[in-house]
């Protein structure tokens, strides 16, 4: 359920891939029994594509990331966590359009 410029983390690879990234990451906490998760996959999947080479963009399935999950207090899904130098620095809960989603990440990609 990803597309072809979308990541998929787990708790085996989040460190490496999200915390350790060089660039900013936005991760998708997700679960394929949520309707909002599933409706929101296209959009992620979009904002990836615009935003090769200057942000990470992937999902993490709930079932595989428990204990980041845990981690990072998700309580509710979908949940979009914007990592930049490894912390969180953004964060959003529920369904958001395109255009709310990009305008997140560019406050914090530099040109």
């Amino acid at each position: 359920m990803a597309g072809d410029n979308t990541l998929t983390f787990s708790d085996n690879n989040f460190d490496s891939e999200v915390l350790n990234s060089k660039v900013p990451v936005l991760v998708d906490v997700w679960a394929e029994w949520c309707p909002p998760c599933r409706q929101m996959g296209p959009t992620v999947d979009a904002i990836a594509t615009d935003n090769v080479g200057t942000v990470k963009v992937g999902k993490l399935k709930m079932e595989d990331g428990k204990d980041t999950a845990i981690r990072f207090q998700v309580r509710s899904i979908p949940m979009f966590l914007l990592f930049k130098e490894g912390r969180v620095v953004e964060q959003h809960v529920g369904v958001m359009s395109k255009p709310a989603m990009q305008k997140m990440l560019d406050a914090h990609v530099t040109a």
